[in-house]
């Protein structure tokens, strides 16, 4: 027989029955090849005794007994199934002079006889009779958001050149209920709601007919928001804008849904610009994502909400997004970066964690590239391109490595997502079972020759400086502090502000000066192109400057990559490039050693 999965797509599927267990299942390859499993009922149904025969048959030719008691069995067995045929079925018959609220309540006792009912499921069973093309309008929005426009066509026998599919949410009619109860009654409680639309004084029972429209025409006036082609599109750019690129990123779809709620009071009853609508439910939402803010006691906390919001005029678009960047600011404050969020990355669940599905969705966002891959992580995020080969997730402490040399055997300790960088099999393999401080410096050497990318890569990837020489426990907790950063940051740039790269706070000994490179003091912003550069001596007459290539162009015409090679083209041989060259500045000149001491906390590069 022929049915639609979740998606809607038709298959066919045949049905098998075990006549010992008296179970039925969809066939599969290995039930039609058993014998203690019918491979298609249909043929009991066509005729049960030659069923019966070509079962015990092949069941006794396979070399199994059948004992007499067996036999017995399977044929009542047969039996039973067969006079399925005869069940009949109890039909309520409700005259139509009834009234809809009684045949609401009817429906509802019906439908809940030997099944657990959510509460959406009263308010759509109570829609059925009161409003069935209300009904109809969220079965079809959320069956089409699993579904293209041609496919919906299709289904439906009629062109729909629009479907709300999207990467993230496979919409549900409860998802549909909530959110046409929130916008329309302002309730997040549905049994509240239900309650409500049911009319009836607490103490009689008696129905108020009044508020009983009244309540319908809230959500009647809601749908029509909820389900709106432009405010849902919308609402999926603002999930996008925070980063993320598909479901496998969102935690809780409740937190899409109520996210959603926002999003329409925002645009409908508030009236705020739509650009500037976006970018708030954006952060709202990374946010919301963040900090678990609907997981649990959801609707307890969107009725907090929703009161917060009702506190504004209609119209008043300042004081909604005041009351959004109020909350965000109340739930990101600047202990939840610095101590929860390293927190909450001490876990081994990389799929379950908000915090860390933030971080990949920070790295998108700041356009980052792969692990040591000059490949984008939007890339490797995105739903809409074709799957790439081997992209996955590496320990930095190899899984075998801990295994073998650490002696560590909790895949709890060893799988800790702060152990984790995306990038490809072929950095995989290249990192093999080795340990950071033997691979580290290979890939440097093989994919890290241009400075500024390999800054990058420690900033994005969260690498701590010197971390592939940390003990693992040190690296982990390293680590968490700079992911944190790299999501705050991140999620600032969502506003429009600026991700300030951040920078490992190492003190320069006066003994290391002269092994500072120039790549270096390039990658850290000491030095920048257009830069001048003098000899410390002032007797020296040179004209030496910073090329757009990070080179030193010493009179015009001759290049150096190096401050040494660029004093040794001078036959300085007795000090460093580092110690000879000095910064002009608008006060005159500053030795590199001293413009270095001003920039304590600069970077130094692992390698």
């Amino acid at each position: 027989m022929k049915v639609r999965d979740e998606a809607y797509r038709e298959k066919s599927i045949t049905i098998s029955f075990n006549p010992f267990a008296e179970e039925f299942d969809v066939c599969t390859p290995v039930l039609a090849g058993s014998v203690n499993w019918v491979e298609d009922i249909s043929t009991v149904f066509d005729s049960p005794i030659k069923a019966r025969r070509a079962f015990i048959s092949r069941f006794k030719s396979s070399g199994q007994e059948l004992t007499d008691d067996d036999e017995l069995r399977v044929e009542e067995a047969f039996s039973r199934l067969d006079a399925l045929r005869n069940y009949k079925f109890q039909v309520v018959h409700i005259q139509s002079d009834v009234e809809k609220r009684t045949v609401a309540d009817i429906f509802v006792r019906i439908n809940s006889e030997g099944v657990s009912l959510k509460a959406y499921d009263y308010i759509l069973t109570w829609l059925s009779v009161f409003w069935p093309d209300g009904r109809e309008t969220i079965e079809e929005f959320a069956r089409n958001s699993r579904v293209t426009p041609d496919r919906a066509s299709e289904i439906a026998g009629r062109r729909i050149d629009w479907t709300p599919k999207n990467p993230f949410l496979p919409v549900e009619t409860g998802h549909v209920v909530r959110a046409m109860v929130a916008v329309g009654q302002n309730r997040a409680k549905l049994l509240d709601a239900y309650a409500a639309l049911q009319a009836k004084d607490r103490v009689s029972g008696v129905v108020d007919p009044d508020r009983q429209a009244a309540e319908l025409n809230l959500l009647q006036k809601a749908l029509p928001i909820v389900t709106d082609r432009v405010n849902w599109t919308e609402f999926i750019r603002a999930v996008q804008t925070a980063g993320f690129r598909s479901n496998k990123g969102i935690t809780s779809n409740m937190n899409l849904v109520y996210s959603s709620v926002v999003f329409m009071l925002g645009r409908t009853r508030y009236g705020v610009e739509l650009q500037r609508l976006r970018t708030l439910v954006a952060r709202w939402v990374f946010m919301s994502q963040m900090t678990s803010r609907y997981t649990g006691s959801g609707e307890s906390q969107l009725q907090k909400d929703l009161d917060m919001f009702d506190s504004l005029a209609d119209g008043d678009a300042k004081g909604f997004e005041r009351l959004v960047n109020q909350t965000i600011r109340t739930a990101l404050t600047d202990d939840y970066w610095t101590f929860n969020v390293p927190q909450l990355l001490i876990t081994s669940s990389t799929a379950l964690s908000p915090v860390y599905q933030c971080y990949l969705a920070a790295l998108n966002i700041l356009d980052a590239a792969m692990f040591m891959l000059r490949m984008k992580v939007r890339d490797w995020m995105d739903p809409a391109l074709p799957a790439l080969k081997g992209l996955e997730g590496h320990h930095l402490f190899p899984r075998a490595y801990q295994h073998k040399v650490l002696g560590t055997t909790d895949t709890k300790r060893i799988n800790q997502v702060a152990n984790f960088a995306p990038t490809d099999c072929d950095t995989n393999i290249a990192i093999s079972d080795r340990p950071p401080a033997e691979y580290w410096p290979d890939l440097v050497a093989e994919r890290g020759s241009d400075s500024e990318w390999l800054g990058k890569q420690h900033y994005w990837h969260a690498l701590p400086g010197g971390g592939e020489h940390m003990e693992y426990d040190e690296f982990l907790e390293a680590r968490r502090q700079k992911i944190s950063t790299v999501i705050r940051d991140a999620f600032a740039l969502i506003s429009g502000g600026e991700a300030q790269l951040p920078t490992e706070r190492v003190v320069v000994e006066d003994t290391a000066l002269a092994e500072v490179p120039l790549s270096e003091l390039l990658a850290a912003g000491i030095l920048k192109p257009g830069d001048l550069l003098d000899p410390v001596d002032p007797d020296w007459q040179v004209d030496a400057v910073i090329s757009e290539d990070g080179t030193i162009i010493i009179d015009g015409l001759h290049e150096f990559d190096t401050l040494d090679d660029a004093a040794g083209y001078l036959e300085v041989t007795n000090i460093s490039g580092f110690e000879f060259w000095a910064l002009e500045r608008d006060g005159g000149v500053a030795p590199l050693t001293e413009v270095v001491a001003e920039h304590a906390g600069w970077i130094r590069l692992a390698s």
